[in-house]
């Protein structure tokens, strides 16, 4: 069987109607506040009246308690139309402003209209049914099983989207809700519940073969509940093509099999748009980068972490994105860069020192990603010019504090732990060799050959050697910043606090909090000599 496409159409560079043809059965388009996608909505409808059907992000949810019963055609006009007779245009859908039919911010105000074209859908089938079992009763046949009606279906999509005890019936022409048993008028639903009930009724009773276009699909849906209504919704009219007009880019990102067309902008007479192509991004974070204007920069941590908030005061005109970890935070950086679609933008990603040695992380600078001056963003919090701006804001007397800090981290800290910190630091250059050792792929003799020949080249005695003088030559220096760029602790940063006379637990907070006040600049200026120089702020 021959799979089935959809037509429909976009503006070309002159306005002009350009038709596409696609074999997936949506389209989402999508983009930032302002870039034109609801004008975009309401010029495929104005172009194509006869085969598109467009819900406004401006809809009215409120009905009465009963519903208007009208004639079947005469319901099915109001909804398309907007009045009981076709008409060459779709304005009476529309409020008059004073000076048009607005339908582009105007109220959508055709609740009513989707149920009464519901009831007369619902009363055709029915009245077809009966006819159909009177003949054939007549004709001495045994009549069909009453058939899956258009209720049926609104009562079975509703289910799939709510759970079993918050139910919908619509009897004596009224809507009824259902919780465990209580039934209550339909108006009094939740907004949820009526903009589930309208949607799905829009879609029921839509005409064969339409293009049906929804602006801000999500609205007033509780976002676990968005794509499985629209999946929904979708199954059921497999004879339309459905567009949907977003920024909601989780929803753009989850509703799989469809087409994705990014809004870039509009200058009130064109667009400049174009396909979301397949990526090795995460396609919502292609998507969340698509509609941001700013240079990007990948860092490690959560939404929610101390580095992310650290980093989103100091860039403030970058579009911060929270990677997890280091090699996420490469990985992405990288993809972005390779993304054809994104090099518009500039791309940077920031990693900690941790133990890698300058080789390593010269080769990722060429990469556009670039290690802190310290060995992980907490010791960002311990930096000598940090303290003095805290014990400044203070007001303490002297600088006996910071000098006490300093003597902590590195002769209680640093000197007990610096066993365990060559250690780590031995394993992590190990790792690195041999990561990047050259492994033949010709044959099972070359690589066996060649593997052997790099771990011949890996000297576990001299990496040794090499590091325990290393981590030996800084403590013996005490030089408090060359300890900083090599101490790998995560703790460190909370531990320093009382000698502020700050909660230790409180101490990164009450930066954050200052770097957010009146000595943000003080702050700020004190952490960044040990960021990336490449890296403009």
């Amino acid at each position: 069987m021959k799979e089935k496409s959809y037509k429909y159409i976009l503006p070309d560079q002159n306005n002009t109607p350009n038709e596409k043809e696609t074999n997936y059965q949506s389209m989402i388009i999508i983009g930032a506040n302002g870039s034109g996608k609801s004008r975009l909505g309401a010029w495929i409808e104005q172009n194509n009246l006869d085969k598109v059907h467009r819900i406004s992000a401006q809809r009215s949810l409120t009905f009465n308690k009963y519903i208007n019963l009208k004639p079947y055609e005469a319901a099915i006009n109001l909804l398309t139309y907007g009045n009981e007779t076709p008409s060459q245009n779709h304005n009476y859908r529309w409020e008059w402003d004073g000076e048009k039919y607005n339908n582009i911010t105007s109220m959508l105000k055709d609740y009513e209209n989707a149920l009464s074209a519901l009831i007369a859908m619902q009363t055709k089938q029915q009245d077809k049914f009966i006819k159909d079992c009177k003949q054939k009763e007549l004709q001495g046949e045994k009549h069909d099983k009453v058939p899956e009606m258009v209720l049926d279906k609104l009562k079975r999509i509703w289910n799939t989207i709510f759970s079993s005890h918050r139910t919908i019936d619509i009897k004596d022409g009224k809507v009824i809700g259902i919780l465990n048993d209580f039934e209550y008028e339909g108006r009094d639903m939740s907004d949820g519940e009526r903009v589930v009930l309208y949607l799905i009724a829009q879609c029921l009773c839509i005409p064969k073969d339409k293009i049906i276009i929804i602006d801000e699909p999500e609205i007033h849906l509780h976002r676990s509940i968005i794509d499985k209504l629209w999946t929904s919704i979708e199954a059921e009219r497999e004879d339309c093509f459905f567009i949907y007009i977003t920024h909601d880019t989780q929803f753009a990102a989850i509703h799989k099999n469809s087409e994705k067309l990014w809004i870039k902008n509009y200058d009130g007479t064109n667009w400049n748009f174009e396909e979301i192509k397949d990526s090795n991004l995460p396609e919502q974070l292609l998507l969340d980068i698509l509609g941001n204007r700013k240079p990007v920069l990948f860092v490690e941590g959560t939404s929610d972490s101390y580095d992310t908030k650290l980093y989103s005061e100091i860039y403030k005109d970058y579009y911060i994105i929270p990677c997890g970890s280091c090699s996420s935070v490469i990985t992405q950086t990288k993809s972005m860069n390779a993304n054809e679609q994104l090099h518009h933008l500039k791309c940077y990603g920031i990693i900690d020192r941790d133990y890698r040695n300058d080789y390593e992380i010269e080769v990722y600078k060429r990469d556009n990603i670039f290690a802190l001056e310290v060995a992980e963003v907490e010791n960002l919090f311990l930096t000598e010019e940090l303290l003095c701006a805290v014990n400044k804001i203070m007001e303490f007397d002297n600088n006996s504090r910071i000098e006490d800090i300093k003597k902590y981290i590195i002769e209680e800290r640093f000197a007990k732990e610096i066993d365990k910190q060559t250690c780590e630091a031995i394993v992590s250059e190990l790792k690195f060799k041999l990561n990047t050792a050259s492994i033949s792929k010709v044959n099972e003799e070359k690589a066996k050959e060649t593997l052997d020949n790099a771990f011949n080249e890996i000297s576990y005695d001299n990496i040794k050697i090499e590091q325990t003088h290393k981590f030996k030559q800084i403590l013996d220096s005490h030089v408090y910043k060359d300890i900083l760029k090599v101490f790998n602790c995560k703790s460190l940063s909370k531990s320093i606090g009382h000698f502020l006379e700050i909660n230790n637990k409180e101490y990164q907070n009450f930066i954050l909090r200052q770097i957010k006040g009146e000595k943000a600049n003080d702050i700020i200026n004190a952490i960044i000599p040990y960021l990336p120089e490449d890296i403009p702020i």
